[in-house]
């Protein structure tokens, strides 16, 4: 038995986690340290949260103390755990929304597999031996209530206290600054984040029912005078009553465009159609952790995703304005094709809020094991099948296709890899070349079968990138193939994806470089259809318009202008990408922030319904007009 004067049990437990919490800090989530007061914040704050948590021990009988040391360290770990495996896939960290996405783990397979380590099992070292020692500790030689209570409390307050001090003395209005989930969890540590971010998920999921429509007149200002183009787009109405295909093309991200691994181009269909093509060459995804259903959130609505969770879960019974409701006001029939489980990211909720008219998923589709690879069914055969139940839609149409092959962990057969896999210590990054290649040998047959039944040439077809495919874990990786360091400007240039917009027959195609994201899509597609949406609210511009300067905001609280790109804090030169000293990029913050205000104050209080997209008026103004 342990004597009387060894350490207490709940303290040698509190030590043992915070060593290795620290350690996940420091070497798996690869926290960046740029100062000697973040690396003293660091060490403190897994100690200072470990010592809290068991310290609660000290308000129990000493016969229940040893049970509860043993659980809550097994349940700390698993949280941990849990937040690793997350931050290997996103380099993010879990959220009270996301976990409440369970719909979507039933369906994420080998992508969960390809997560986990065996060197995870050293994560479960401190459990083992907390374990052990509870079995050898003797009930009597636990701390007495009596004694313990207002020492043990004392020194847990202290340790947590100290880490918030310095917290904001590092990073001021800490709390302010929700949307940078790696500054709270350097700062305050992974669980204090936790509790944090359920007060803010109880604050939002309040907001609804206090929201009176009374700010939206602000945000209808702002819109209209920072935002919206007063410009005749040149290409305004260009394909008026055509088809309209959209191919969402899973995890495409720009690096690989006109790329080549061992002489063999990447993306050889995709590098072509450039040339026949409006390519956006500076076009961002502006997704966070909604990822495929924040694209197309943003791409049909114009808003920002949250900053936690995704719309498609926590606000899919909202009022929306999106563009298939607007369509099909002017005639147009909705359709959407994504051979995937109906419910994964509650497509089969959402897109009835978002108005499509059909919703083709895995189960209208020939799925069988000579098909399937990775995620579902391969991109050559849902493209292929795709199109069989497209000619069968009501013309006009707004169609959109969402591919599925390269989705990680990018696994492909080895008959169907037709370039090289990549040599780097990234086994992902490796075989996520093969994958895009497929993707690109996938839309070349898609583009020729159009051809062959006749649906090409009354159609306009929109490309562009969903998200990102290759995370932040793995730079190193990135750093080779690139030929250079990942800094916050290097990693926020990788945000771009590919856009085109081509346009069957139709001349002075060209490459486009200013800055834009999937915001814009919305009000430039709707222009080149014709259709007038000047009361609509939407934090995107018209692409074919130059009256407004390009003004790009990441979900983080990065953006890129013409001149500027903002990022971690700091400031860049867009085109050489040096840093700026001085606060030239200040005014810019200030806007950045004001912007995900406003749309989050449009998703959180479901605003859309006090506001007459018609007229541009909201629902007391309309109501003061009655009354003159």
């Amino acid at each position: 038995m342990l004597q009387r004067k060894s350490l207490p049990l709940y303290l040698v437990a509190a030590l043992l986690f915070g060593v290795k919490t620290y350690f996940v800090y420091r070497f798996i989530f690869d926290l960046s340290i740029e100062n000697f007061l973040q690396e003293i914040i660091l060490i403190i704050n897994p100690f200072a949260t470990a010592v809290l948590f068991f310290t609660f021990v000290v308000l129990l009988k000493p016969e229940r103390q040893i049970k509860y040391i043993k659980h809550l360290s097994l349940l700390m770990t698993l949280v941990l755990y849990f937040n690793v495996l997350y931050y290997r896939s996103f380099t993010d960290f879990l959220t009270i929304p996301v976990l409440f996405q369970t719909n979507n783990v039933g369906d994420l397979g080998s992508s969960i597999l390809g997560l986990v380590y065996a060197t995870d099992l050293l994560l479960f070292v401190d459990v083992a031996i907390v374990y052990y020692l509870s079995k050898r500790v003797a009930v009597d030689a636990q701390p007495r209530f009596k004694g313990m209570k207002f020492k043990a409390a004392g020194i847990a307050i202290v340790l947590v206290m100290t880490n918030f001090v310095l917290a904001e003395i590092e990073r001021p209005m800490l709390f302010q600054r929700t949307f940078d989930r790696e500054y709270l969890v350097k700062n305050i540590g992974v669980f204090n984040y936790h509790i944090y971010d359920v007060a803010l998920h109880s604050k939002t999921k309040a907001q609804r029912v206090l929201a009176d429509g009374s700010e939206m007149s602000d945000i209808r200002d702002y819109v209209q005078n920072e935002v919206k183009s007063k410009q005749e787009s040149e290409l305004e109405g260009i394909a008026e009553g055509k088809n309209v295909i959209y191919i969402s093309a899973e995890s495409l991200q720009s690096f690989v465009i006109n790329k080549k691994i061992n002489g063999k181009e990447i993306t050889p269909f995709l590098n072509d159609l450039i040339d026949d093509s409006y390519y956006f060459e500076n076009f961002y995804h502006q997704t966070e952790q909604g990822k495929t259903s924040d694209s197309e959130f943003v791409v049909e609505n114009s808003l920002y995703p949250l900053g936690r969770g995704a719309v498609f879960f926590t606000h899919s019974q909202n009022e929306f304005n999106a563009v298939p409701e607007i369509v099909g006001e002017n005639g147009y029939h909705s359709a959407v094709y994504h051979a995937n489980n109906k419910s994964f990211w509650n497509r089969d909720v959402m897109y009835d809020s978002l108005e499509y008219d059909q919703f083709f998923g895995e189960e209208s589709f020939d799925v069988t094991p000579e098909n399937t690879i990775g995620w579902g069914l391969d991109d050559k055969a849902f493209f292929d099948q795709g199109v069989d139940k497209l000619k069968d839609l009501e013309e006009p149409y707004y169609a959109k296709f969402i591919t599925l092959t390269n989705h990680f962990p990018f696994e492909l057969p080895e008959e169907d890899q037709h370039i090289d896999k990549y040599d780097s210590s990234s086994k992902t990054l490796n075989q996520y070349f093969t994958t895009v290649r497929y993707m690109d040998e996938s839309i070349e047959k898609f583009f020729q079968k159009l051809k062959d039944e006749g649906l090409y040439k009354d159609s306009i077809i929109v490309i562009y990138g969903d998200h990102y495919g290759i995370s932040e874990y793995h730079n190193n990786a990135m750093s080779q193939f690139l030929g250079k360091e990942i800094t916050p400007y290097e990693h926020t240039q990788l945000q771009r994806v590919p856009f085109f917009i081509h346009i069957p027959g139709h001349e002075g195609n060209k490459v486009i470089s200013k800055p834009s994201g999937q915001m814009d899509v919305k009000p430039t597609i709707l222009s080149m259809l014709g259709i007038d949406t000047g009361g609509d609210i939407e934090f995107g511009t018209d692409l074919f318009t130059d009256d407004v300067d390009p003004f790009v905001v990441l979900r983080d609280g990065s953006f890129i202008t013409e001149d500027y790109l903002y990022a971690s804090g700091h400031c860049y030169d867009r085109e050489s990408g040096e840093e700026l000293e001085g606060d030239s990029c200040e005014p810019l913050q200030k806007k950045a922030q004001q912007e995900l205000d406003y749309s989050d104050q449009i998703v959180y209080g479901d605003l859309f319904r006090f506001y007459d997209f018609q007229n541009g008026t909201v629902a007391d103004e309309k109501d003061k007009e009655d009354k003159n």
